[in-house]
C-alpha cells in the first residue's frame, strides 16, 4: 500500500530537484557573468535550427516505421520468428535512413 504512493512521489519529487538545480545552476552563472561585466546575452545562441537535422530525424523515423512494416511483412510470410523480424528490420532501416540523411547533407554542404 505504501509503495503504491512512494513510487509517484519519489519520480515527481526527483524530477523537481532535477529541474530546481538545473535552474539555479544557471541563474548563479548569470549572476557571476554579470558581476564580472559580461553580458549574458552575448553567449546565448541565436541561430535558427539546422534544415539537415529535422532532415535526419525525419528520415530516421521513415526507416523505423517502414522497419517496422517489413518486420510484419517478415514475420507473417516467412518462417522467421516475430522478434528477430521486428528488431533486425528497423535496426537495418533506421540506419538505412540515417546513411541517407548522411549522403543528402553531404552534397548539400559540397554544392553550396
Amino acid at each position: 500500500m505504501l509503495s503504491d504512493i512512494f513510487v509517484p512521489v519519489s519520480i515527481f519529487a526527483a524530477t523537481f530537484g532535477i529541474i530546481f538545480v538545473i535552474v539555479t545552476a544557471r541563474n548563479r552563472e548569470r549572476m557571476a557573468m554579470i558581476d564580472k561585466g559580461v553580458n549574458p546575452q552575448d553567449f546565448m545562441n541565436r541561430s535558427k535550427p539546422s534544415v539537415y537535422g529535422i532532415l535526419k530525424w525525419a528520415l530516421l523515423l521513415v526507416g523505423l516505421g517502414f522497419g517496422l512494416f517489413i518486420g510484419s511483412l517478415l514475420e507473417t510470410y516467412t518462417q522467421i520468428q516475430e522478434e528477430p523480424a521486428y528488431f533486425a528490420s528497423t535496426l537495418f532501416f533506421g540506419g538505412l535512413g540515417l546513411v541517407v540523411a548522411f549522403i543528402i547533407t553531404k552534397k548539400a554542404e559540397d554544392q553550396g
